[in-house]
């Protein structure tokens, strides 16, 4: 139940006062003070107001659980109000909680559920709430709901699956860094002093590494730290400007292997979610400004926008898709294929499918590959210092000879 912050005078002595009060609607509230001789000077809600909650986002799972069960109470024929309540209590997120709570009582008070939906950006999308609108008038919630669900459940999986995928490098690469640094900071000033005392010229790769510790461990190494992490802090901070994500955006799809596979996820984004949205009945150009802000990559973000405006001039899709060498032509061809045998949708959704396969098997022979590169980098790393290290020791016999 809602909670009402009001200020309102004593119909008798005429005091003001404020302080809050829970009640279902702001008429009930009302009609609560009015009992009691108070005469409302002003009231507003406290709960949900202007779509805020405690704690900002939620995660993708738990918007896909959500999701998935409320179409499955819609389509079981409970109220939405009682499925919202339903939902609300089981829930383990709290601010998923708040929100349920919040788009409860608003459809209670006479919003409709996309509206509901509207007042909390930040957890679900224009895309979101668009389908949802869609579905209420075509009568069609529960399997508009269902959809949404299954649109979330791949996108998680893909997610998971690319996430799964880049932690073993990552973690790999960063205990090779954490080693390496240890071995030059701790180990190799050890033997550096040991092998002072011998009075001989000690091997080249001895003595650079040696000469390496020492500038790591000096003002030289500092100045690197902090070179890095101002290079690293630059580079964010630059990706995040209007120019920058142009540039990364425009380069990164270019690149070998990792460049190919962002370009077909940002492709298969755009394929589910125009065909999700094509299906619910969504007008055409609401599906492309929804999807111009869902797909991920400016680049293909600012061809979408034009070819929406192709489209409005009396193009077909295909047509103001195949302008622009973002989309394949292999995309451009099943597109025109869908509109000719009137089942864009299906089409786009096979698209999709198609490229979630290509990218599952990128992940699983990059995965295949990166392993075995990674013990020989990280074997390679910790050998060549360690030989480095002992290599005095193994000519200790030619450094006698000299002295």
């Amino acid at each position: 139940m809602p909670s009402y912050s009001y200020v309102a005078r004593d119909a008798q002595s005429g005091k003001e006062m404020s302080s809050t009060m829970d009640a279902s609607t702001e008429q009930a509230a009302i009609a609560a003070l009015l009992n009691r001789n108070l005469l409302v000077v002003s009231i507003q809600e406290r709960v949900g107001k202007k779509g805020k909650t405690a704690g900002g986002t939620v995660p993708l799972q738990d918007l896909v659980v959500f999701t998935r069960q409320l179409a499955t109470m819609i389509d079981a024929g409970l109220a939405m109000v009682q499925s919202l309540q339903a939902l609300a209590e089981q829930t383990q997120n709290k601010v998923m909680r708040d929100v349920i709570k919040d788009v409860c009582t608003r459809v209670e008070s006479g919003d409709s559920f996309s509206e509901a939906l509207q007042k909390h950006p930040k957890v679900f999308n224009k895309l979101f709430y668009c389908m949802v609108g869609a579905g209420e008038r075509g009568g069609l919630l529960a399997e508009i709901l269902a959809r949404l669900a299954t649109y979330l459940e791949n996108t998680s999986r893909l997610r998971k699956k690319v996430k799964s995928a880049m932690m073993y490098p990552v973690a790999v690469t960063v205990v090779a860094l954490g080693i390496t640094v240890f071995l030059l900071v701790k180990v190799v000033p050890v033997f550096g002093e040991i092998y002072s005392g011998f009075g001989a010229k000690l091997p080249a790769p001895t003595e650079f590494l040696i000469s390496l510790s020492n500038a790591l461990r000096g003002p030289i190494g500092l100045a690197m730290l902090g070179g890095t992490v101002v290079g690293v802090w630059g580079w964010l901070y630059f990706i995040k400007t209007p120019p920058g994500r142009w540039f990364w955006d425009s380069k990164r799809i270019k690149l070998p292997i990792f460049g190919q596979m962002a370009h077909k996820i940002c492709l298969a984004r755009f394929s589910r979610t125009l065909a999700s949205l094509i299906r619910s009945g969504v007008p055409i150009l609401e599906v492309l400004s929804i999807v111009a802000n869902t797909v991920g990559n400016v680049v293909m973000e600012k061809a979408i926008r034009v070819s929406s405006v192709d489209i409005e001039r009396g193009e077909s899709l295909s047509a103001a898709l195949g302008k622009h060498p973002v989309f394949p032509s292999m995309i451009i061809r099943m597109v025109s294929a869908g509109e000719q045998t009137g089942k864009i949708d299906s089409m786009l959704e096979r698209i999709a499918d198609f490229l979630d396969e290509e990218i599952e098997n990128t992940l699983s022979g990059l995965t295949s590959l990166i392993e075995p590169l990674l013990i020989v980098f990280l074997g390679v790393t910790v050998g060549g210092i360690a030989i480095c290290m002992f290599l005095p020791i193994f000519k200790m016999s030619d450094i006698i000879n000299k002295k």
